[in-house]
């Protein structure tokens, strides 16, 4: 079982760039990569999860 991320954003591309959002109290920025087929990545520093639109882990698309 997983648990939830402490954050999530639903986004368009399929890379992405997260840098922990506080500032100087935030992390080294890093470019991530949406596996289209699983819909979604997770920051491996902050663990902010981020969501494709549209994708099978975007629970706000109708199936």
């Amino acid at each position: 079982m997983t648990r939830p991320a402490p954050e999530s954003e639903t986004v368009t591309k399929t890379r992405v760039a997260c840098d922990g959002g506080e500032g100087a109290l935030g992390h080294p920025r890093v470019w991530l990569s949406i596996p289209e087929a699983e819909g979604f990545v997770e920051c491996g520093y902050c663990d902010k999860r981020f969501i494709l639109k549209g994708g099978p882990a975007d629970a706000s698309t109708d199936a």
